[in-house]
């Protein structure tokens, strides 16, 4: 059966001093994409999984979340404040698996296109459905998909929030040094050097990291997959180069910053987290995606933005209808070397 895809072109009103932004709505009822169902005869791509430890970790030895009154603090909107550092965690351990999606006819040796997805676990089935309808259909590359799992926890003083919720290149510089030479040496893989070759992806606060890798990271990844993207302030510890965390993105290094070369496809749903707090929380997930993608308007960014009526974070359904036009749309074009 056949998605039903509808889609209706809108206007996003952007915040004061920005472009306005066309964008696109897709509404219920959500179906999943052809492509995500397996085909007679259809080459299919393997899935290989390792784990790493935060004791082979240099770049993120590891943190536990503490749960006392200074990590439980909160604004008048019920969103986490941040603490210190040394006020939110201490040292502590952590296990994460990550996913290989190794394309069919894949030459080991070859230097290969790549996608990287954060919350690996949460997408691999679907990202690996995915790509073995569009490679197939010689939509997309024949691609590498690694998929991370985080170190754990979930926001303020946890190892996922500070891998993903940081502002800087962090966690584009772990997945270069760290994981990508594991995936090599288990593997037989390699990955090409052109950043036009190579994508980040993920959902929520995953999402910000792929935006992130991106962004501080444009001799490596350029292109970006953004679901629910958390452009809010969710960034722990804070820094003062950028107090409202990921919303400095869409409010002042966007708008401030020469345009990268990155391309981003992005959506949203209406429903999605705090979608009716005011702007001075800087928690709002559909406003921050609106504003995120006026910026993106207002510099001349390749970017396409998806609004997901009465769908809410993260929405699987949503997900499982359009990840194959997404991944379609943001490799177009690509030519190998």
């Amino acid at each position: 059966m056949r998605a039903i895809f509808r889609i209706l072109a809108i206007t996003l009103v952007a915040a004061p001093g920005l472009a306005r932004a066309d964008g696109l709505r897709t509404a219920p009822p959500f179906a999943d994409a052809p492509e995500m169902t397996a085909q007679a005869g259809r080459p299919k791509g393997t899935i290989r999984s390792f784990i790493m430890t935060s004791g082979e970790s240099r770049i993120f030895p590891g943190i536990r979340q503490l749960d006392n009154a200074t990590t439980r603090r909160r604004d008048a909107y019920g969103n986490r404040l941040a603490a210190p550092a040394e006020q939110q965690s201490e040292p502590g351990r952590y296990r994460r698996e990550v996913f290989v999606y190794i394309p069919a006819g894949y030459r080991p040796g070859t230097a290969a296109p790549l996608i990287v997805v954060q919350d690996g676990r949460d997408y691999a089935a679907r990202v690996a459905a995915a790509l073995d309808g569009l490679i197939a259909q010689h939509r997309v590359p024949a691609m590498i998909a690694v998929m991370i799992q985080s170190g754990g926890g979930d926001a303020q003083g946890s190892e996922r929030g500070l891998e993903y919720d940081t502002m800087s290149g962090r966690y584009a510089e772990f997945v270069e040094r760290e994981v990508l030479p594991r995936v090599t040496q288990l593997y037989g893989v390699r990955f090409t050097r052109n950043p036009e070759g190579r994508a980040a992806m993920g959902g929520s606060s995953g999402a910000a990291a792929a935006f992130s890798m991106a962004w501080f990271h444009p001799e490596w990844y350029r292109k970006v997959l953004s679901y629910s993207g958390t452009f809010v302030n969710q960034a722990s510890p804070p820094s003062p180069d950028t107090p409202h965390g990921a919303w400095e993105y869409h409010a002042r290094l966007i708008p401030q910053s020469p345009r990268k070369p990155i391309r981003i496809w992005m959506e949203v749903g209406s429903h999605d987290l705090h979608w009716q707090d005011p702007a001075d929380s800087f928690h709002n997930w559909p406003m921050a995606n609106d504003r995120m993608a006026a910026a993106l308007a207002a510099k001349g960014y390749d970017y396409r933005y998806v609004v997901a009526e009465d769908a809410v974070h993260v929405d699987g359904d949503v997900i499982a209808q359009t990840l194959p036009q997404a991944l379609a749309w943001l490799w177009r074009g690509y030519v190998p070397g």
